[in-house]
Parts: C-alpha cells; sequence; structure tokens
C-alpha cells in the first residue's frame, strides 16, 4: 500500500515545495508516496469564500470555521478512511522520531494546516483532530510544519533512502544524540580525524561513537540523557544489586 499524505491548506501552491526535490522528491516521482494539496477555500458556500471569521468572546484575529474546515475534512477522509487526522498546532504533542515512525508505519496521513488564530475547538474534538507541534515556536501557518512532518516520515519508507541502516543510526533513534562525523582530508585546519576512526578495530569505534553520543546528549540535551538513563538496566544486571 502506498502512502498517501493529504493536505488541507489555504495556499495548496505551497506544495511540494522542499517535498518535491532529493529524497522525498524522487520518491515521489517514482510513485513510493502520494501527495495531495486540497483548498479549504473551496468548501466555503458564500459569494466571498468566506473560511475565518472574527472570535466568539471577542479579541484580535480571526479563527478558521469549524463548518467549512468540516466539510473539506470530510470530502478528504470519509469515515472509513483508516488515516489519521493531525492538526499541525504550536499546543500539539511534540513531533518525535517515535510519532514519526508510527505514522510512517501507517497508510498515509492527512493533515490540516492551520491559519490565523487557530481553528475553531468544535471541528478539532467533531472530527478527531491529533494536534501536533514541531517546536515551542509560532509560524504563520501550519505548512511548513507539515513539510517538516513529512519530511521525517518519507525519509522512513523502505526504498527512500539507499541505506537503510542510515536510517536506524541516527539521532533520536536510540534515545541519544548521534555520533560525531568525520571524512576526508585527514588533516584539515589543523584538526585531525581521531586517531581511532582509522584503527579499524570496529568494536573500539563502536563503543567510541557510543561514548561520544552519550558525551553530547549529556552536554546538550539533559532532558534526553534522563530519559535515556531511566531506561537502562543497573551496571550489575538485573537481581544483581540486591545481592551485595
Amino acid at each position: 500500500m502506498t502512502f498517501k499524505a493529504s493536505i488541507l491548506t489555504l495556499y495548496p501552491d505551497m506544495f511540494p515545495g522542499p517535498l518535491g526535490a532529493s529524497l522525498a522528491g524522487r520518491a515521489l516521482e517514482r510513485g513510493d508516496w502520494e501527495l495531495e494539496a486540497r483548498q479549504i477555500r473551496d468548501h466555503a458556500t458564500d459569494r466571498h469564500r468566506s473560511v475565518d471569521d472574527t472570535p466568539a468572546g471577542g479579541g484580535a484575529g480571526m479563527v478558521l470555521r469549524a463548518d467549512v474546515l468540516a466539510r473539506a475534512i470530510d470530502a478528504t477522509s470519509p469515515p472509513e478512511d483508516p488515516r489519521p487526522r493531525l492538526l499541525m498546532s504550536p499546543r500539539g504533542r511534540p513531533l518525535t522520531q517515535s510519532l514519526v515512525r508510527d505514522i510512517g508505519a501507517g497508510p498515509g496521513v492527512v493533515i490540516v494546516c492551520g491559519r490565523f488564530e487557530g481553528v475553531d475547538e468544535r471541528v478539532i474534538t467533531g472530527r478527531g483532530l491529533t494536534e501536533v507541534s514541531i517546536g515551542d515556536y509560532i509560524l504563520s501557518g501550519g505548512e511548513i510544519a507539515a513539510m517538516v512532518l513529512l519530511d521525517a516520515v518519507v525519509r522512513l519508507i523502505p526504498g527512500v533512502m539507499g541505506n537503510a541502516e542510515s536510517g536506524a543510526l541516527e539521532s533520536f533513534e536510540t534515545g541519544l544524540l548521534e555520533h560525531p562525523h568525520y571524512t576526508r582530508p585527514r588533516s584539515f585546519e589543523g584538526q585531525d580525524i581521531p586517531p581511532i576512526l582509522a584503527s579499524g578495530d570496529h568494536a573500539r569505534i563502536d563503543a567510541w561513537r557510543r561514548e561520544e553520543a552519550e558525551r553530547l546528549t549529556r552536554e546538550r540535551r539533559p532532558d534526553l540523557w534522563q530519559a535515556h538513563t531511566r531506561t537502562q538496566p543497573p551496571a550489575d544486571g538485573p537481581g544483581k544489586a540486591e545481592n551485595r
């Protein structure tokens, strides 16, 4: 089954954008995945094709109307559609590599790209939208966030990356940041490649890479390091600590 992504947006011309280049673009050309960008405004019913209105209770900005967006979702994703429905939103659950893998393992995804001050809460609950955030900052709309999510997902589709092992050794896949990388020239501006990488001793190289990954994670992402250490077995092995 081909992974299919449907984007609901007020700016369908933004797609495929970067998703039409590099790995994702070549995979799109091969048919490894499908992408459609659908215009929310097509489901407005007044002569001005209005999609938003002022916030109930007053306040600045505008809000996407529940009725217009609901019609757009229903036309794109009927009840029998097994794909998850996402709303790119700064208040959503963080986009993590684990979530990326979960989405990539499915048949596809429907992504709503918000605009203005947000989306009427009733369509979020009524259409079962899961809110997802790519970070603690505000964008003009959900389109770029949707591209980030899809780029992360598409590269994990079998056949998209030339070497499947590359995806398994990256940051976050093991709960750690990735170790440093080096290549030619062997010496650059007075800095040499660490000698162990030229030793040919793969066991020692693997151990060095692990140590470096742990060091970088401790220094740069103490939150990840804390979560990682909680999942590790005791140094003495299961059941040994109590026998000391």
